[in-house]
């Protein structure tokens, strides 16, 4: 049987310590197929509802709604309203969610290195 690497003996006790898998962790917040595109966008100066809504093709209004909410909940993103007519709210990350941009920027790297082979 092959000896197993020290990687497997760190993964087993980051399993043991925090009863779940870190990875899945840090998917249950920027998880799913909307939130790392508007932490991306945001991240480099989309704070608007309404740019980041003409941005994200295919996402309705109740959606990014929602996936703005729960960033928000979650430490990620700061929402700020000005008291104006009308209303005007923009988004900001956080000192929490600058420390997901390194895995945001691998992401765009991997997709402009690999933008030609994928299917659209």
């Amino acid at each position: 049987m092959k000896e197993k690497s020290p990687a497997y003996a760190e993964l087993i006790q980051n399993y043991t310590r925090f009863d779940t898998c870190p990875v899945t962790a840090t998917l249950a917040v920027i998880g799913g197929k909307w939130k790392p595109i508007i932490l991306y966008l945001i991240s480099h100066d989309v704070n608007r509802f309404g740019e980041l809504l003409k941005m994200v093709d295919g996402i309705s209004k109740k959606v990014l709604t929602a996936q703005l909410r729960e960033l928000e909940r979650d430490g990620i993103l700061h929402r700020k309203v000005y008291a104006e007519i009308p209303p005007r709210v923009e988004y900001s990350i956080t000192a929490k969610g600058l420390t997901l941009r390194p895995i945001l920027i691998a992401m765009r790297e991997w997709g402009l290195e690999n933008l030609e082979g994928l299917a659209r």
